[in-house]
């Protein structure tokens, strides 16, 4: 049975994830809408749908353990962005962001030594080592291309091959 505590927060990573899954998105419709960024815009839609993947299995999780898992309201994501550069410097900040938030779950789930919760969180911990990893190293080539199109045109066509985080481990 998950203490009140350790269900508000996992309760708020559950908004995390959530509005996580809402920012990809709206990254991928602005995406969508540039000249020639086709694989860059199925990224940050897939991408989307892996937050949202993350949200149900911690919403599942809660209502297993005999809490109440609750549907968040969300808040408007960023809806344009200056440069794809921007997006994806924002697609680091956030996953660094989740991190700091599954530290603290982890964290709780310690003190109150709430070992199934701990164990289920291991996951996440793991995950977030690969959303980072990923955002660095799209990040590092974007800024090894800088503005040349010929660079951004390969990196639109690389960057579903770099593989997302739960595809690389047959999840």
């Amino acid at each position: 049975m998950l203490s009140k505590r350790m269900q508000d927060a996992l309760n708020n990573q559950i908004q995390i994830e959530a509005q996580s899954s809402q920012a990809y998105l709206a990254m991928g419709s602005w995406a969508e809408i540039q000249p020639g960024f086709d694989g860059i815009t199925q990224f940050f839609f897939r991408h989307s749908d892996e937050e949202r993947m993350h949200m149900l299995k911690l919403v599942h999780f809660v209502n297993e353990r005999g809490g109440f898992a609750v549907v968040p309201a969300l808040t408007q994501p960023n809806l344009t962005f200056p440069s794809i550069h921007h997006a994806f410097k924002e697609l680091l900040n956030h996953e660094i962001k989740v991190s700091e938030a599954i530290n603290t779950l982890v964290d709780i789930a310690l003190e109150e030594r709430d070992y199934a919760t701990h164990n289920f969180l291991q996951w996440y911990v793991a995950e977030q080592i690969e959303e980072e990893r990923l955002a660095r190293t799209l990040n590092d080539k974007l800024e090894m291309i800088g503005d040349d199109k010929g660079g951004l045109y390969l990196f639109d066509r690389d960057v579903l091959q770099v593989g997302m985080p739960d595809q690389k481990a047959g999840k």
